[in-house]
């Protein structure tokens, strides 16, 4: 009786073909995947300080002045104390940015605004780039 034995399985070369491939595609769809990241983080970022700043004109509709700067955004989401006209909250929870972190407030403003609502971006700290960057209500589309 002759067997006849084939075996059955991909050669190395048939697996470094594969490989390459597969790193050729990620490599062309890899920058254009965090171009759109980006972009998210910045489409997510203009659409929280749009709220909180609708918040806080509600806030200074009510009270004739935007919160102190002690006061910060906690002021949109329970009254502070001093505020006899206080008739929110203006937010029912304060968003965080991409990263995790609170938005910032400034009152008064830096950039010729009434008030600053800005994030630092991913790194926590003033400047950068990309990611890093600071957005606030002076520099969003």
């Amino acid at each position: 009786m002759v067997s006849s034995k084939k075996q059955a399985g991909f050669t190395l070369i048939e697996m470094m073909v594969v490989v390459v491939v597969i790193a050729l595609l990620g490599s062309m769809i890899g920058p254009t995947l965090f171009k759109k990241v980006q972009q998210a983080e910045r489409t997510r970022i203009a659409q929280d300080i749009r709220v909180i700043e609708g918040a806080l004109k509600f806030y200074r509709l009510d009270n004739y002045r935007y919160p102190k700067q002690s006061q910060g955004l906690d002021a949109l989401m329970s009254n502070p104390g001093d505020s006899q006209n206080w008739n929110g909250p203006y937010l029912e929870k304060a968003p965080n940015d991409p990263w995790g972190e609170p938005y910032q407030y400034s009152n008064p403003s830096q950039h010729g605004k009434d008030v600053d609502v800005f994030t630092l971006g991913a790194d926590g700290q003033q400047g950068g780039e990309g990611s890093e960057a600071d957005w606030g209500n002076w520099n969003i589309k």
